[in-house]
């Protein structure tokens, strides 16, 4: 699995659909550079059982990202076409009817694999035949873009295993803590609460506190 924490976000064009049913070519994470942070997100399929809990959870708390500057953008290996089909879907039919924010379609499964979060890859066969091993699709992939396109934040979990929304945030407004006053975050810091210098004076002051 690859780290890119530290690094610039791969860079890609795909369909999207965006305010719930509008298409959208050759979208771009590059236009929110300099401008807004990014929570990229990839899930495994559209038309399933964890994937909706988690989306809906992200358009709930929508309003949260919006007022710390961060654009919220979904991924999955589906094509526009079934994004759209689901964004026009009711709730209590298994859709996602009323999610807002872009649905971004990998179908080439080129993002997946640049974020490196498909679970599963392409071999040979010892007849010289392509093959897929694994499951042709994204792993619960989640990655925290800062304002000049650094991942500074990334998570990957296994496909049964539904991610939090809020640690999602709490994460947020510690690298936003972190770029305003320049403390670092301690264990289970949450907003409001103290953080500390990265000295070791800081540290030692930080535990004699708690």
């Amino acid at each position: 699995m690859s780290v890119l924490v530290g690094k610039k976000a791969p860079v890609f064009q795909a369909d999207a659909v965006i305010n719930g049913g509008d298409f959208v070519e050759n979208f771009s994470l590059e236009q929110y550079i300099g401008k807004k942070y990014v929570l990229f997100f990839f899930y495994p399929l559209d038309f399933t059982f964890v994937c909706p809990t988690e989306i809906i959870a992200f358009q709930d708390k929508l309003a949260e990202f919006e007022k710390r500057n961060c654009e919220v953008v979904g991924c999955s290996i589906d094509s526009k076409f079934s994004h759209w089909a689901w964004l026009n879907t009711e709730l209590n039919k298994g859709g996602i009817k009323g999610v807002k924010f872009p649905l971004v379609s990998d179908l080439s499964k080129t993002i997946s694999v640049n974020y490196d979060v498909l679970a599963g890859e392409y071999d040979y066969t010892q007849e010289g035949e392509m093959s897929f091993v694994g499951g042709p699709v994204a792993y619960r992939g989640l990655f925290l873009i800062d304002k000049t396109g650094t991942v500074r934040h990334q998570l990957v979990n296994d496909l049964p295993l539904g991610r939090s929304v809020d640690e999602a945030i709490r994460t947020l407004d510690a690298l936003q803590h972190f770029e305003e006053f320049g403390e670092v975050c301690p264990a289970n810091w949450s907003k409001g609460k103290e953080a500390m210098q990265a000295t070791q004076e800081g540290v030692s002051s930080y535990l004699a506190k708690h």
